[in-house]
This record gives C-alpha cells, structure tokens and sequence, in this order.
C-alpha cells in the first residue's frame, strides 16, 4: 500500500511540475511524507507509553492502532475530495500486450544515460541510514550499562515528536529551497554530507552516553534535520535524472524500488552487525559506511536538462 501510495503522489511531481518546482516544492512534500513516520514514533508511542502505565501494554497499543485507522480513514476521505485524477491512461487489451509494455519500460529504463551511476547512487545514497535506523530504537531504550540510553517510551516520545518532527520539517523544507537556489548538480555532494550527519551524531551518543536528556533531544534534533534536508537530494535525483523520456511514472517507480532495496538491504544485516560489534564500534562502522555515498555523490555525471533553470 505504501509502494503504490508513493508513487502515485511523486507522480504529481514529476508530470505536473518542471524541475524548477520540484525542487522548490518537493521539500515540501518530503516533510509531509515523513510526518506519518515521525507521528509513529513520537506522539503515538508518547500516548502508548503513559497508557500502559494504566490499562497495560495491550490495551495500550490497541488504542494507538485505533487512532492509527482513524486517521487513514480520514486522510482516504480527504483525498477522494481534494486530489486531482490524474487524467486517462492508456490501456491494453490484452495480457500478451501488458507484458510487451513491461518489456519495453524495463528496456528503456536500462537504455538510460548514465544508468549504472544512477543506480549505484539511489542504491548507496542510503546504505548507512539503512543500518542506523533500525538500531537506534534499539539503542535508545537499552539499559546503560549495555551501552544504551535507558530511555523510557515516553521520553522517546517527546524527543522524536517535539523535537525530531521539528527538526525534520524544517529540514525539508531548506533542503528544498536550497536546491532550488543552487541547482541539484551543484547542491548533491553538499546533500550528502547533510544526510549522513546523523552517523556522527549516534557515534557521539554511543561513545559519550550522555546523561542529559536536553543533549539526547539536540542530537535527535540535529538527525532529523539532517535526513529531511539531505533526503531531497535523492528524491530529486530520481525525478530529474532517472524518470525523465518515455514511461516518467514507471521508470520512477522503478528508481524508487532500487533506493529502497539499498535501503531494506543494508537493514536487513544491522542487527548481527550491531550484535557483533556493540553499539559504539557498530556507529563507527556506520561512519565508515558513509564513504561509498560521498564517492559517488562527489563523481556521479548528470545529464543535460534542457531549458530548465535548475540545471544551468
């Protein structure tokens, strides 16, 4: 649901906007596509955390998965109203015909300019985030003498629903105007360091384990800002370099899936390094795995846009 919801709403973006606006705008819609994530993980496991303490930790998260689809089905509404159709599409008649169509999409994707190092970038973009990401729910609740912050639900709450939602949107949101300003060729390795300010921020946790919580919620802060404002970079890459000629729609939900997969890969794996390693030196193994997106940010060759003002 979720595949199919993304693709459909960055379809807006990518036929309807020109790459002027994408840029200006896609800040936007990265802070509004991660506000349900940043929800899940701050003001819900907020609510979650003080319920258990009363009705248990059942019934607690039977309530929060109720407000969970109560908003889905408030949203669905809200867009059957507002969101444009999308216009006709082409149909085929057959299934002979549907696969002759998918033949020709999968081929014109791997005809692309500079394909390889597109795919090698929307791959390795992500690959640290991949592996941080699932431990550090890990990280922020183990015991300290584990090398953990001890953090209760509640105080993750906070920190991620006040502050990291915060620091989140607004990094979108400049991300955005940022490249706008710069052009994405002159903007992507500067996104990338960005994106992967996070690494230092858990390997500074992971070594000092701060007491402060006012320090926990800086660094949470400072992490959140760093994904919303680096994030743009490779979502615009995909929009402009990837999903521009014929089938813009599948061959950026092509693109999608490949980041993705360098996403799901990289995570998949965190956990047996983490064990291995221990919280400290699995961050600074994170640290090293940055190096990859920094390489191919840094010589990644783009394409001419023609008469498009973000390009030049």
């Amino acid at each position: 649901n979720s595949a199919t919801h993304d693709i459909a709403a960055d379809g807006v973006y990518v036929n309807a906007l020109n790459n002027l606006e994408q840029a200006k705008y896609v800040g936007w819609q990265g802070a509004f596509y991660n506000v349900a994530k940043v929800l899940s993980q701050g003001a819900l496991v907020y609510i979650a955390g003080k319920l258990e303490l009363t009705i248990g930790v059942v019934e607690a998260w039977m309530v929060v998965m109720g407000i969970i689809g109560a908003i889905l089905l408030l949203m669905s509404l809200y867009h059957y109203k507002v969101l444009p159709t999308g216009g006709s599409s082409t149909s085929v008649k057959n299934v002979k015909e549907a696969m002759a169509t998918f033949w020709e999409v999968v081929k014109l994707f791997f005809e692309k300019k500079y394909i390889i190092w597109g795919i090698a970038f929307i791959i390795l973009f992500r690959t640290a985030e991949g592996q941080l990401t699932k431990i550090v729910p890990l990280f922020m609740r183990a015991d300290r003498i584990d090398g953990g912050l001890g953090l209760l639900t509640s105080d993750i709450g906070i920190a991620y629903g006040i502050f990291g939602a915060t620091a989140f949107v607004l990094g979108s949101i400049l991300g955005g105007y940022f490249v706008a300003k710069r052009g994405l060729k002159n903007s992507i390795f500067i996104l990338a360091i960005i994106f992967n300010l996070p690494d230092a921020v858990y390997t500074y946790l992971a070594i000092t384990v701060p007491e402060s919580f006012t320090i926990i919620c800086a660094a949470i802060s400072v992490e959140w800002f760093g994904y919303g404002f680096g994030f743009v970079g490779v979502i615009l890459f995909m929009m402009q370099q990837i999903a521009p000629g014929p089938y813009k729609m599948a061959h950026y939900a092509f693109a999608t899936a490949i980041m993705n997969l360098g996403f799901m890969l990289p995570s998949m794996v965190s956990g047996f390094i983490s064990d291995y390693l221990g919280y400290k030196n699995f961050f600074i193994w994170v640290m090293i795995a940055t190096i990859p997106s920094f390489l191919v940010a840094w010589f990644v060759p783009f394409k001419d846009v023609i008469k498009d003002p973000v390009a030049e």
